[in-house]
């Protein structure tokens, strides 16, 4: 009877060991973001003066890093490289997001023009775009390693990949998804972008995030202004501090500091 006992509360402790083993192992695993609980990318589009005027200093106040997807044929650009160089050097991304920033033209995208419209593009002509912001982007940052994000979220020209990958890091499409450090596929990175959100819709959107163990890509245009897809400087600036309060368990990479992390793990 004694041995009985003896055997029932091994057995019992053995199984509530093992549990705990298994609890903690699997906490360990979601803490795979640079030893942090989930990441948050924080991604900019189209080069306007908002996000030199507004989320440049915002994010240098609380040294976040920010990934800025860049059409260089905007006066935001061409008039003001001096100020992306210098953001370039406090650490900022400055990324490939075309000259000219071409879509496929359709119903509910009257306002492209047919001169940008990929219906009449080749491959040929939008990778040699493409390669030339690539050049003026280097005579901004002195960089040669560089992510894409497809404007419009258009990936092909007709039936046709047009990018091509050896150029880049890693690209960003428009997918509404969260991204685990499994991720194969690099070149078509989802996100989720924000028009018009509160700042508690978009800490809770890291929420999701934390509790996945996964990386969050926010797809940003207008702050505060400056795009028909804004959010407002105060929301803005709650995700930036939540960001800030929350970093040791959230981590906040370039878009190129986070996909080269997918490839190294």
């Amino acid at each position: 009877m004694q041995s009985s006992k003896r055997y029932l509360f091994l057995i019992v402790l053995v199984t509530v060991s093992m549990m705990l083993m298994f609890e903690i192992v699997s906490a360990q695993t979601n803490w795979v973001w640079h030893n942090k609980r989930c990441a948050v990318v924080l991604t900019y589009d189209d080069a306007l003066d908002v996000h030199l005027n507004n989320v440049v200093p915002a994010l240098d106040s609380l040294k976040l890093k920010g990934t800025f997807y860049l059409t260089c044929k905007e006066p935001a650009f061409t008039q003001r490289i001096a100020a992306w160089k210098r953001a370039a050097a406090k650490g900022h991304e400055l990324a490939n997001h075309t000259i000219f920033h071409p879509c496929t033209g359709g119903p509910g995208r009257e306002w492209l023009s047919a001169d940008y419209d990929l219906r009449n593009y080749s491959v040929k002509r939008m990778q040699d775009e493409v390669r030339l912001t690539n050049d003026l982007l280097h005579i901004a940052d002195g960089k040669k390693k560089r992510t894409f994000a497809y404007p419009c979220g258009d990936l092909k020209i007709h039936d046709s990949l047009y990018l091509d990958t050896t150029l880049f890091v890693a690209a960003r499409g428009t997918e509404n998804t969260l991204t685990g450090i499994d991720q194969k596929d690099l070149y078509n990175i989802g996100c989720f972008a924000v028009d018009m959100h509160t700042g508690e819709q978009l800490i809770a959107e890291v929420k999701k995030a934390m509790a996945a163990g996964k990386a969050l890509v926010f797809l940003f245009h207008g702050v505060g202004g400056g795009h028909d897809l804004n959010v407002s400087l105060e929301a803005h600036r709650q995700l930036l501090h939540f960001l800030k309060a929350n970093q040791k368990e959230i981590w906040v990479p370039s878009f190129i500091e986070m996909a080269e992390w997918i490839k190294g793990n």
